[in-house]
């Protein structure tokens, strides 16, 4: 048994947790459970499982999820073990995070963006204001010209009145 999986087990009967409990509460088969715990690592599905039957394991223990199964990829890697779809993987996912960490170092990007959404928000609050002043301006440019018509035809009522008023009846 290797220093990994020996590890993995005493953290767990020392914390007095069965292995039925760890495969009940995560729906991991036993028998995977027991080939982690005796390092047999070729004995694993393979790929990303490992790592989730690591992490499932370590969280039901309520060990650090994350350094087990750094502990883990780094006693899988040391066995012999290593099946070649898992080294591809292996590979690629640390291309993966290689590249992630140079645009986690790019936070320039997050501010242009902040930039335009608060330059759009601008544009649209000054569109506003101008709509509503113009808005405000004719209207008050067309309230005197309607009393003006008002009265205009309020005077032209008056002297067709007056005219009917003074002509004679026939």
């Amino acid at each position: 048994m290797s220093e990994f999986g020996n590890e993995l087990r005493k953290e767990r009967e020392s914390r007095g947790i069965g292995l039925d409990a760890i495969s009940e509460a995560t729906k991991i088969s036993h028998r995977h459970l027991l080939a982690l715990e005796a390092s047999n690592f070729d004995q694993l599905p393979g790929g990303v499982l490992n790592k989730g039957i690591v992490r499932g394991y370590a969280r039901v223990v309520g060990l650090d999820q994350e350094a087990w199964v750094e502990r883990f990829m780094a006693a899988y890697q040391g066995s012999g073990q290593l099946k070649d779809d898992d080294a591809s993987w292996i590979q690629f996912a640390e291309n993966v995070g290689k590249n992630r960490s140079h645009e986690a170092e790019r936070p320039d990007v997050r501010l242009r963006w902040a930039g335009v959404a608060l330059l759009l928000t601008l544009l649209a609050a000054l569109g506003w204001f101008v709509w509503r002043y113009v808005s405000e301006k004719m209207a008050a440019e067309s309230a005197p010209q309607q009393s003006h018509s008002i009265t205009t035809v309020a005077a032209i009522s008056a002297s067709i009145t007056y005219q009917i008023q003074q002509s004679p009846h026939t």
